[in-house]
């Protein structure tokens, strides 16, 4: 195998694992664009922020290629399902202690970026998300 998988889904886990075991509530700052499955009323600027503290989300699946978990918006319950490559950040909310990763449009993965893309959907905007480095 001369390829290495990416580190970052690993990250991902061991800060939220970090987090929970601290009481701290983790956060997970998405980009957002057609492979991505969020309630749209909540993203910004092609942003969102979830909560992903095991009181705010149920099912939670932390896997090498996809974060999903339902949760509640509004009252209402809703499947989420994230790409590892879409996620720019995960932290504490409360000390703002965590990691922020970049953006990499090479690596949406096709299988659900074709189930959500219509027609005449191309690639995501050329314009990357800015983010501040979480200390």
């Amino acid at each position: 195998m001369s390829d290495i998988p990416s580190n970052k889904p690993y990250l991902i886990r061991a800060l939220h694992q970090w987090c929970t075991d601290f009481g701290f509530t983790p956060f997970m700052a998405v980009f957002v664009d057609a492979s991505v499955e969020v309630p749209m009323e909540f993203v910004k600027n092609d942003e969102i922020v979830l909560n992903l503290s095991l009181e705010a989300c149920h099912q939670l699946n932390l896997d090498n290629e996809w974060i999903s978990f339902q949760a509640r918006f509004g009252g209402i319950p809703r499947k989420i399902m994230v790409p590892v490559s879409h996620v720019l950040a995960i932290y504490a909310r409360e000390n703002g202690q965590g990691m922020s990763f970049p953006f990499d449009a090479s690596q949406v993965p096709a299988n659900k970026s074709d189930l959500h893309r219509q027609e005449g959907d191309e690639k995501p905007k050329a314009s990357r998300p800015s983010l501040t480095i979480v200390k």
